[in-house]
């Protein structure tokens, strides 16, 4: 999730004590409907943003000043930068065409004990920053998909088309114009250095595009796409789900046991009812739970692959982050993961009761957790570990979800979350 979906973050009942009427019948009426997404029920074209949760931002800005405010300077800043090209970087990818997006993977560095530091070493959970260097892609992307998401948030809630006239243009620098697209394919993604160009793992540096695509759905309401963009931008992922479905690296990522086959179902499925492959986005929903669950989750509810790495808490979060998203997106395609249960009894909620079982403190995990012993780390731990933890709440309807996440982060810095559900529409308090 974008840093500034957190708009919708505030709990309903803070809302509501603040004099804000929230419309029980937006809740009530909206429906995902396959590759028309939520535009039905809403105006406009989102799988993964309920119109829920953009009208709880929505009114939050109208009511908050304070964050008004900060999203008009985020959004003020954003329109200061871009825009973003995958041509634009120093070092060149295999191919020879800078228009492929190129990375080399964060936990590889170079060997000090070998003139020119080749092949790279790997060191689980420590990010060489050469990775995110302006040499490769991989902080471009990011930067690029943080401004689209605050520029179309600002000109949804804020109904200012300067800043969705400013989103469009990034769009467009960074996937349709003939000079400056990137190319529909992660070939050389996560490249090790001495070792390969480019490896299926690469595909989860895609985690930033969800919100891309959401944001498009905001930005074409305002008007700011034409209709030749829209038809551009899905051809562009029709394209690139292609690619994950066929080329070499996509099938090495799709055969993954761990939390990256388990993020390649959710981006698989999530672009393509954005380019309107209905029926690969609900084969893969129905597939998930046996191809992926049954197969990764052991009986008590842990990710096992996950509990290897130095960062196990890190990573089993990250992995059901994945999960819950990719059950929000298959509600598009009439499939309930939410309480579905695989014939050897692992599910969604299974996994997270099992990371639930351990205090909030998290003093008494018993897996590797590099990040308990640095106070800055261990907070970004706990704002993911929300993200999920909500996600079911909402998904489930099930408060004990919330209960937790509030233990884990209450109200300390407003990344708090979905705190009003189906079930009556009441937070918990």
């Amino acid at each position: 999730m974008g840093k500034w979906q957190r708009l919708w973050q505030a709990p309903l009942a803070a809302l509501l004590s603040a004099g804000c009427a929230i419309s029980a019948n937006a809740a009530e009426l909206a429906y995902c409907s396959g590759v028309v997404g939520y535009e039905k029920s809403s105006g406009v074209r989102t799988f993964l943003w309920r119109p829920q949760w953009l009208a709880l931002a929505k009114q939050r800005v109208a009511s908050d000043a304070n964050a008004a405010k900060a999203l008009r300077n985020a959004a003020d800043e954003a329109l200061a930068r871009g825009p973003y090209s995958v041509t634009v970087k120093s070092k060149t990818p295999q191919s020879g065409d800078k228009h492929d997006y190129y990375s080399i993977g964060p936990y590889w560095w170079p060997d000090t004990s070998k003139a020119g530091g080749l092949p790279y070493l790997r060191r689980d959970g420590e990010t060489n920053p050469e990775s995110r260097g302006p040499e490769f892609d991989k902080n471009r992307l990011t930067k690029f998909a943080d401004d689209v998401e605050v520029l179309a948030l600002a000109a949804h809630h804020l109904g200012e088309r300067r800043y969705a006239d400013h989103a469009a243009t990034l769009l467009r620098v960074w996937f349709l114009d003939p000079g400056t697209r990137m190319n529909p394919n992660l070939n050389f993604a996560q490249a090790v250095p001495g070792i390969n160009a480019g490896r299926g793992e690469g595909i989860i540096e895609g985690i930033v595009m969800p919100q891309v695509v959401e944001s498009i759905g905001l930005i074409a309401a305002s008007g700011a796409l034409k209709a030749d963009d829209i038809t551009g931008l899905k051809t562009w992922f029709a394209d690139f789900t292609g690619w994950m479905q066929f080329s070499a690296n996509g099938k090495d990522e799709a055969a993954k046991s761990n939390n990256h086959g388990i993020y390649y179902d959710y981006l698989l499925t999530h672009f393509a009812l954005f380019a309107g492959k209905e029926d690969l986005a609900k084969a893969t929903a129905i597939a998930f739970m046996s191809t992926r669950i049954a197969k990764q989750m052991a009986q008590d509810g842990s990710l096992p692959e996950e509990l290897t790495r130095t960062r196990g808490l890190h990573y089993s979060y990250f992995a059901l982050q994945a999960a819950t998203g990719m059950a929000t997106i298959s509600e598009c395609v009439g499939v309930d993961l939410w309480h579905t249960q695989t014939e050897n009894g692992r599910s969604l909620g299974a996994g997270l009761s099992y990371l639930m079982r351990y205090a909030p403190d998290w003093k008494d995990w018993p897996h590797p957790e590099s990040a308990l012993a640095d106070a800055k780390k261990a907070a970004s731990l706990r704002r993911l570990a929300v993200e999920p933890l909500r996600m079911m709440a909402w998904g489930s309807g099930d408060q004990q979800y919330e209960l937790y996440a509030q233990k884990l982060n209450g109200e300390e810095d407003g990344n708090y979350w979905l705190a009003a559900y189906k079930t009556g529409g009441n937070a918990v308090k």
